[in-house]
């Protein structure tokens, strides 16, 4: 399975991104995807993660409310819509995929195959 994250940039504090896991290897409609983030200097946070269908979803406190996670099974994309940016959300992100679990989850160490990140600077 290959993960490629896109759609990072600048942003002002206020605007939105949407972010795209595409996914390639495999049968995409049998693994979750989560989305992570990793500010400089922190340490990988979760931010958001999806079910083999999109029936269920799991979102971090900090970006409930103003990031949407959803999935394209017929395009193996994943995307991460982010409203309403912060300062704080400045952070690379990374699409992780979990062949293993049929229930979504937050732990990073629970994912199989990593993307290579993207950056997303968001300007107050």
């Amino acid at each position: 399975v290959q993960l490629q994250a896109s759609g990072g940039g600048l942003v002002q504090a206020g605007g939105s991104l949407r972010l795209s896991c595409a996914a390639s290897g495999g049968i995409f409609g049998n693994y979750a995807v989560g989305w992570f983030r990793q500010a400089p200097g922190k340490e990988r946070d979760f931010v958001a993660a999806i079910s083999r269908s999109g029936g269920s979803t799991s979102y971090a406190d900090s970006v409930k409310g103003r990031f949407t996670i959803s999935r394209d099974n017929a395009k193996n994309t994943v995307y991460l819509q982010m409203n309403n940016l912060k300062p704080e959300d400045t952070a690379v992100y990374y699409c992780a995929a979990d062949l293993r679990h049929s229930w979504v989850t937050t732990a990073g160490a629970q994912y199989d195959y990593w993307g290579q990140g993207t950056l997303v600077t968001v300007s107050s």
